[in-house]
């Protein structure tokens, strides 16, 4: 398998650009921003890096080359999660929230945006086996 080092760069480059908006955090933003980024904003970032690191894999597991069958599988992952919060079982966070599984579904869905739209558009190459 060859490892095509500009598509490892934009999945690297994705997955520190939402590490760093972690770090900085919203505390300098207004009172209704601060709200939503702590209580939101990781059930839209979680889905939608999860979905970049599933391209990563696409060139060995061919069920994940289409932009769909990437979000169906990160959304059944993240909402599986939130069903175990439900039941007591902690994965990824601690608070069961049924407003979460909207939050998931518009990651998953802005992650599927971005790949089919703009990096699909200036980088072709990326997606070459999804052909």
């Amino acid at each position: 398998m060859k490892i095509d080092r500009k598509k490892i760069t934009i999945v690297v480059g994705i997955e520190l650009a939402l590490a760093l908006i972690f770090f900085i955090g919203a505390d300098w933003a207004s009172e209704s921003v601060h709200s939503f980024f702590h209580s939101y904003f990781a059930d839209i970032t979680l889905p939608f890096g999860f979905y970049f690191l599933l391209t990563l894999n696409e060139d060995s597991f061919s069920f994940l080359r289409p932009w769909h069958n990437k979000a169906l599988a990160i959304f059944l992952l993240v909402s599986t999660s939130e069903i175990l919060q439900y039941f007591g079982i902690y994965a990824l966070a601690t608070v069961f929230d049924p407003i979460d599984f909207v939050t998931y579904a518009g990651g998953v869905l802005l992650a599927a945006l971005v790949d089919t739209k703009l990096i699909s558009k200036y980088y072709p190459a990326m997606h070459l086996t999804n052909r």
